[in-house]
């Protein structure tokens, strides 16, 4: 099998974007791998309105995946038994059939890795008193979103009164053994809150496991630093700021070829509320198709015939390889 991060072949069409044009410069190109994560984002709705959201996502959106559609992606998971299901949205709590998605993942593999990305406020929404219990009693590993770990910046970005339910949501994880019992992993998600880089993912987990645990007894496991993408509601908030232009030139000016690599679009089968196939959710966001080709359907594809196949970039993948890069899996490099 050919490299995905292999020299451009002589006959391949010229680069089509800013970012394949800086990849192929460093005679990188961007290629799938074999698949090994099936990223299902469930819907937009959101009991927030994060600032830095790439999806839109808010109270009052109304995509969500309907039972028939959950359906037919778990029969493809049936088939195919990708070993890591991400479930993300907007809040994926709040689609009405999650807990029934999740109890039917775990029923197909007792041994699959079930990851919630979670906001932590959605623990203490309406109707989600006992989600904590749920989440723990099937073994579904928590993402959980603290952009910070004082409540100025955690408000600033998600608004107030985020970080106080933030925290109370962490201590009741570690209650449940989140944190703690190997089985349930508990990651924390840091965002910058404006238009710069995180800094080095290792300096800001010791920073967060310092001041958590000394201020609110609170363990996790690992910190994943990411970088915000200029899509959807960040780059409209980039925009209204003046902003835009001078972000987009920064992450340009800090990508780093070793990052490529790792990206998660390498080994990654986004699918939205609708069961249409992306590379990444961001593509899904931007509305670039899985490869660049015509849309299509996950029951419609098999993940052995995609691999090596071009990914779909656009600038926005600058993010992903700026500084140590990150995609959804904090830093790379």
């Amino acid at each position: 099998m050919l490299d995905p991060t292999q020299s451009r072949r002589a006959e391949a069409p010229p680069p089509s974007n800013r970012f394949d044009q800086r990849i192929a410069h460093h005679g990188l190109s961007l290629r799938r791998a074999r698949a090994r994560v099936l990223q299902i984002n469930v819907g937009k709705r959101c009991n927030l309105s994060c600032s830095h959201c790439h999806v839109n996502a808010g109270p009052t959106r109304t995509e969500a995946m309907t039972r028939a559609t959950l359906d037919r992606v778990l029969g493809w998971q049936a088939r195919h038994r990708l070993p890591i299901v991400d479930l993300t949205g907007g809040a994926p709590e709040l689609l009405p059939d999650f807990r029934h998605l999740v109890r039917q993942l775990r029923e197909l593999d007792d041994r699959a890795t079930i990851i919630d990305r979670c906001n932590l406020t959605v623990l203490h929404a309406p109707g989600q008193e006992e989600l904590a219990e749920f989440l723990a009693g099937q073994r579904v590993g928590s993402i959980a979103s603290l952009p910070c770990y004082t409540f100025g910046n955690v408000d600033a970005q998600r608004g107030d009164g985020v970080f106080d339910s933030s925290i109370s949501a962490l201590q009741e994880l570690n209650r449940l053994g989140y944190g703690r019992d190997p089985l349930l992993q508990l990651d924390l998600v840091y965002n910058p809150v404006g238009a710069s880089l995180p800094g080095a993912q290792a300096e800001l987990e010791a920073d967060y496991k310092r001041e958590l645990s000394a201020r609110f007894g609170i363990v996790f496991n690992r910190l994943l630093a990411l970088t915000n993408l200029p899509i959807a509601r960040f780059a409209s908030w980039l925009k209204r700021n003046g902003q835009y232009d001078g972000y987009a030139g920064l992450l340009a000016v800090s990508f780093t070829p070793a990052a490529v690599a790792g990206l998660m679009c390498r080994d990654t089968i986004n699918v939205s509320w609708d069961g249409r196939v992306f590379d990444c959710d961001c593509n899904q966001m931007a509305g670039l198709p899985l490869g660049g080709r015509a849309p299509q359907f996950l029951w419609d594809i098999d993940p052995a015939l995609i691999e090596s196949q071009d990914i779909a970039t656009a600038d926005h993948c600058f993010g992903c390889t700026a500084g140590a890069g990150s995609s959804c899996g904090g830093a790379i490099t």
